[in-house]
């Protein structure tokens, strides 16, 4: 009889560890690793020395490289969530796999996104506000600035794996998309039906913008006045990508100057804004909390990916969604 290799689950939230990896998808894994339901955490290291295989998901500990040590069998990790930034290097630099659900967690982004774009194109946002507030003559003569759906450009800004998600939903309509990537080669722009733009170009050029910029050095504080002053007079910044990439105060300033302009934030910088940020009294600036990610059923997307990573791994096939050092370079 085959002995299955031992795996566990890692992380500091068990709740986080049932949500993602449903009973369907345990079922799964116990056919391929010796699995329990305990979820060990970091201060478990020591009664790991056998495992071969990790799965985790949000809640995921970063361990050092002394501490990874402490567990010689260990082959791969599998991490049922999106952004690996906070513990993966480690494990890579001991040449350890690293497989991240990014792919299933970028759907619901990117369902998002797409949904708050289009509304965006034809005023949704300030529109329901105005109708409440003045009345529908005044949200009428609001929307109406608006070009709506057809013939108009969007700004997409990173082509990763969410928004190349967007890209590829907008190509479904009547939409020129202009693309701000600069790690983005011209086939994949042409694959997605986008136009390659500089930052300044496509801020000047498009309706709505949507972020979704990987979370690094060099593009935190990137997006400030010298662009968001730029802005159509209705246009409106989405961002459900992260904070740090936006001078906050240059955003208010632009939307102050133009009220008719519109912020679309699920994410800031802190998050949440401090107390006393505009962002909460701002009357164009719609704040929803970190929302666009997995969660409800769609979690349980993201640990059955890992599954099926695992499953790869153990029968020698090509994985999808290991994520190597250089990767994280440009990754959320």
């Amino acid at each position: 009889m085959t002995t299955l290799p031992r795996a566990v689950f890692l992380c500091e939230s068990p709740r986080a560890v049932q949500n993602a990896y449903d009973a369907a998808t345990k079922a799964r894994l116990r056919k391929l690793v010796a699995l329990d339901d305990t979820v060990c955490t970091k201060a478990d290291i020591e009664k790991l020395a056998d495992v071969r295989y990790i799965f985790s998901t949000w809640g995921m500990p970063a361990l050092t490289e002394e501490e990874i040590a402490r567990m010689p069998e260990l082959r791969a990790v599998f991490y049922a969530a999106g952004s690996v930034q906070q513990f993966a290097r480690p494990f890579i630099k001991r040449g350890i796999a690293v497989h991240s659900a990014w792919a299933a967690n970028a759907v619901p982004v990117a369902e998002v996104a797409y949904a708050e774009i289009l509304l965006a194109n034809k005023g949704f946002f300030q529109a329901q506000r105005i109708f409440r507030s003045q009345g529908k003559p005044a949200a009428s003569a609001y929307y109406s600035k608006f070009p709506g759906n057809y013939n108009v450009s969007v700004g997409i800004l990173g082509v990763g794996m969410i928004g190349s998600l967007v890209a590829k939903k907008l190509r479904a309509n009547d939409i020129t998309v202009r693309v701000y990537d600069p790690y983005a080669s011209d086939e994949k722009l042409k694959e997605l039906g986008a136009v390659r733009a500089q930052l300044p170009e496509l801020f000047e050029s498009c309706q709505t913008i949507s972020c979704h910029l990987a979370n690094n050095e060099a593009t935190r504080g990137m997006l400030n006045y010298a662009l968001f002053s730029r802005m159509l007079p209705t246009a409106t910044f989405i961002n459900t990508g992260r904070g740090a990439q936006v001078v906050e105060a240059d955003l208010v300033r632009a939307l102050t100057e133009y009220p008719d302009r519109t912020a679309v934030m699920d994410v800031t910088f802190p998050e949440p804004p401090e107390e006393g940020h505009p962002f909460y009294t701002l009357p164009n600036v719609y704040l929803t909390p970190h929302l666009a990610g997995s969660f409800g059923n769609e979690v349980a997307r993201m640990g059955a990916y890992m599954c099926d990573e695992c499953e790869k791994t153990l029968h020698g096939e090509p994985t999808l969604y290991r994520v190597t050092e250089k990767m994280l370079e440009t990754m959320a």
